[in-house]
């Protein structure tokens, strides 16, 4: 027997569910998102799903895109900053260097805090922790009052060398809270415990910035689950993956802004794993954008810093690439005369034209009906496509192009699937990746549509569907780790004593972990060090060996896995020594091992065909018509076939063979010197 839990992923458009009862057997839901409120769209889901006893549901994993939108869209907390005197333009002046260093007309993105709102305040610590100038007490009181008369409704502490001492973040937070401000308080060192003002900065501000949005978000999910009977544990998955607790999170904010786009990935780690698939690449194609990853022995890529809307979040981060191309993408000619495809999206609403919802707009979906590539257009949300409506908004590109609606629907299927081929060389040829030795695993409500595109684009013979494809995210979501983590700069040599220096600072910053926990069986610990060769800027992450949490590598060991790595990354070894800056500390637990079958099939394939477009043939062919259920348990079905499944529809040309798996995965080998 298993823990029951529920994932809810919410996208742009659709708003997924898998919901795993304590024997293993699974069911899916898909729901229109409701934009404006999506915490109701979550309860649809629930409501839709045929959970029964919500009383007896051990979990409720959740993924959303709340925070990443309300910085976005730049709606979110009024912020006021606390900081050091003399640094009150550290988040405008940055690093001095220029996104689009060749645009003469480039401007940075106005910045969260206007310059009113940040104030600086007398004190001092040094880099080593040293108390130079004592707080003053006044300035805070005084700051307290023009916040008051800016209605700021969330506060960010960054002193300068805060990570190294946090006595004065500390105490500032106390007075504060005596002098009655109720509204959030983001302190620099426990969103960040790492050195870089300007990094910091722009962390700490991103956690105050979406603090009121997504702190009323995660309270407003939490009491309707409890309305509803939800008595088990609620979670949000985090960028750097895993998850944490909607208390904890309420805490650190700012580490759930990518949880959405993560949360496939996670699954796609878990599925690596179990199944012993190698390396992957992810293709994640929703309604409103595409995201990718590169899975490496079992686990994503990972980031320590990442970027949004111009400024960099300094925390762990899931390497995930994200453009404005889904199936709600938008096409449209540019004043060049050229076809051009998103970002721009029709969203949930009122969605692509053949949705029938009021939509005229031409977009991937569309396109893609019209070539017949969605087979009769019922989707898994219970929409049936209309094919007129489609073809009525492809025309007046076609009379603007001169050309054919099928042809402009060629050109948009095309279009798409190039940007998201470049997309995945982004994260691949440009690391050293070769995509040609990797498999690639598409889900989300469009990838197994655009699956064999980008195969094809990328020379790619090995294609997988995941279980529930359409609801992978949230399928991954079950899988999730609880998850605490921890960084903090510590610069010391890699000598031969580094261990026993450090291990007693590990043991501390674990032990605070640890509290946050409430089972003391099962925990995972891990010790990551970022080292670099002396004088040198930046450093790479090695994870070294440990013992409940105290290094036990010694230091010629930790030695080679640094410069092995630097080796693969800049092919060259410096003759220098060594230097650590930061210590990364991450205390794991797994929630209970959940397994998966998926039932064998139940009717022979059926004979039904349909005329859709082939890109190899470069014309309408006949097409199989088979639904997911009907495969038979390692019998392949050579294409061309749109295969249907619960969740999504799959489309797959003249040069594929499919096969079904025991584990539920759909197999795809691609001959790519063409012909079936």
């Amino acid at each position: 027997m298993q823990d029951s839990r529920i994932g809810i992923d919410i996208g742009g458009t659709f708003t997924d569910l898998i919901y795993q009862d304590e024997k293993g057997m699974a069911v899916a839901v898909k729901v229109p998102t409701t934009p404006g409120h999506p915490d109701q769209g979550c309860i649809n889901a629930i409501r839709k799903a045929p959970i029964g006893d919500m009383g007896k549901v051990s979990y409720f994993l959740h993924a959303t895109t709340v925070g990443l939108n309300a910085l976005l869209e730049r709606k979110g907390s009024i912020v006021g900053i606390l900081t050091t005197q003399g640094f009150r333009d550290t988040l405008v002046i940055g690093r001095g260097d220029r996104a689009e260093m060749y645009n003469i007309k480039w401007n940075p993105p106005p910045p969260l805090v206007p310059r009113k709102l940040r104030l600086g305040i007398r004190e001092r610590i040094m880099c080593d922790g040293a108390v130079r100038e004592n707080l003053v007490k006044e300035d805070i009181l005084q700051a307290l009052e023009i916040f008051k008369a800016h209605k700021v409704d969330a506060i960010a502490v960054i002193y300068l060398h805060a990570y190294a001492n946090p006595v004065h973040e500390l105490e500032t937070y106390k007075i504060l809270r005596e002098e009655g401000f109720t509204g959030g308080i983001s302190l620099s060192h426990q969103v960040s415990g790492e050195y870089r003002e300007y990094e910091r900065t722009t962390t700490t501000v991103i956690d105050a910035f979406v603090s009121g949005r997504m702190g009323n978000y995660l309270d407003n999910i939490d009491q309707k689950l409890r309305e509803i009977g939800f008595k088990g544990l609620p979670l949000i998955t985090k960028s750097g993956g895993g998850a944490m607790t909607f208390k904890d999170a309420t805490g650190s904010l700012s580490q759930t802004v990518m949880s959405g786009p993560v949360a496939g990935a996670e699954g796609a780690a878990e599925l690596s794993r179990e199944l012993g698939l190698g390396n992957l690449i992810t293709a994640d194609v929703g309604g409103t954008s595409f995201d990718t990853c590169v899975v490496v022995n079992g686990r994503p890529k990972l980031m320590y810093e990442g970027e949004i809307i111009g400024m960099p979040v300094q925390m762990p981060w899931v390497d995930v690439r994200s453009i404005g191309a889904g199936g709600g993408s938008i096409a449209y000619i540019d004043k060049g005369g050229l076809l051009k495809v998103g970002p721009e999206s029709a969203g949930a609403d009122p969605g692509p034209a053949c949705y029938g919802r009021g939509g005229t707009l031409p977009t991937i979906t569309d396109a893609a009906f019209v070539l017949g590539m969605l087979g009769k257009g019922e989707l898994a949300s219970g929409l049936v496509l209309d094919k007129n409506k489609s073809v009525r908004a492809l025309k007046p590109l076609a009379s603007t192009l001169k050309t054919s609606v099928e042809q402009v629907a060629v050109g948009i299927l095309k279009i798409a699937a190039s940007a998201m081929s470049n997309a995945i060389r982004e994260i691949t040829i440009e690391n050293g990746i070769d995509p040609r030795e990797m498999k690639l695993l598409a889900y989300g409500g469009a990838g197994p549509l655009f699956a064999d595109l980008i195969a094809a684009e990328l020379q790619m013979e090995s294609v997988l569907l995941p279980p529930f494809a359409g609801n992978f995210s949230a399928w991954g979501l079950l899988g999730s780790d609880i998850l605490y983590v921890r960084s903090l700069t510590k610069r010391t040599d890699l000598n031969e004593g580094f261990a026993k220096g450090l291990n007693p600072l590990i043991s501390k910053l674990f032990g605070e972990l640890k509290g946050r926990l409430d089972v003391r069986t099962g925990i995972r610990y891990e010790v990551g060090l970022d080292i670099r060769y002396k004088g040198q800027e930046h450093t790479l992450t090695i994870d070294v060996e440990n013992d409940a949490g105290r290094i036990v590598a010694d230091r010629e060991t930790v030695s080679r896995q640094f410069e092995k790595a630097y080796q693969d990354i800049f092919d060259s070894r410096l003759d220098h020594p060594l230097e650590i800056v930061s210590l990364r500390l991450a205390l794991r637990k797994s929630l209970s091992k959940r397994t998966y079958r998926h039932a064998k099939g139940k009717t022979e394939p059926t004979p039904e065909k349909i005329l859709a477009y082939s890109f190899l043939e470069r014309q309408f062919v006949e097409f199989r018509l088979v639904h997911k259920d009907a495969l038979k348990m390692d019998v392949p079905v050579k294409g061309p076939v749109i295969l249907i499944e619960d969740t999504s529809t799959a489309y797959f040309d003249t040069d594929t063979q499919i096969r079904l798996d025991p584990s539920g995965c759909v197999f795809i080998t691609k001959n790519l010197n063409g012909g079936s």
